[in-house]
């Protein structure tokens, strides 16, 4: 591979086009811990177990309510020529805020819908460099509405793992508004403002492991 280009070998000599623009991109490792900077050829699929989608949103204009998806899938693609893909799949009815109430409201017609529209996807369009970061950009489904979407992403590198193959780590994070995906519940205070803020921040910690 083209040590060069991160993670993931050049494809600039075949001419083709790539689904990830990885042209400007150089992910290497920060942890000396790390054993490796790229990304083999080959699948790496999210391994849930150790890894979390979490969410956070304004409640009642002064805090914060906190909450996860408990099922997930995903994968990153490395082509041989150095072509990576990356497709994700969130279960919306996995949602969990520790309060049964609230999260049956939730997945009502009034938030998720889940009856209708039971999961998210995200399939990833490019990669940018960001300073010592970077931005994954691509197009994010949630209740049947489909947006281009940025995430701020952190490579944290690759690890040889524990047995099972070797191991890689991402962080990620980005904000949503809610009424963009068709979730336009107001519910107003009578002193001003709303229940539920518009803005939601997505964060992903995600291991994915080497595919055999």
């Amino acid at each position: 591979m083209d040590s060069d280009c991160g993670p993931f070998s050049s494809s600039k000599a075949s001419g083709r086009p790539t689904p990830l623009d990885e042209r400007d991109i150089d992910m290497t490792s920060t942890s000396e811990a790390t054993g490796t900077t790229q990304l083999a050829t080959g699948t790496w699929a999210i391994d849930p177990v150790h890894s979390s989608i979490g969410f956070s949103v304004r409640h009642l204009m002064v805090s914060k309510v906190r909450g996860t998806f408990q099922n997930f899938s995903g994968a990153i693609v490395v082509a041989e020529d150095g072509t990576p893909s990356v497709t994700a799949e969130i279960a919306v009815d996995s949602i969990n805020t520790n309060n049964e109430q609230r999260d049956a409201h939730i997945k009502s017609a009034d938030f998720f819908d889940v009856e209708k529209h039971p999961t998210a996807t995200f399939r990833a369009t490019g990669v940018r460099a960001n300073g010592d970061n970077y931005v994954l950009d691509g197009e994010f489904t949630l209740k049947g509405v489909t947006k281009p979407i940025s995430l701020d992403l952190e490579f944290n590198g690759v690890n040889p793992g524990m047995g099972h193959g070797e191991v890689a780590g991402f962080e990620a994070s980005v904000v949503l508004n809610r009424k963009d995906f068709g979730i336009e519940i107001d519910m107003p205070l009578e002193t001003g403002g709303t229940v539920v803020g518009d803005k939601v921040t997505i964060t992903l910690e995600i291991e994915a492991l080497k595919q055999a």
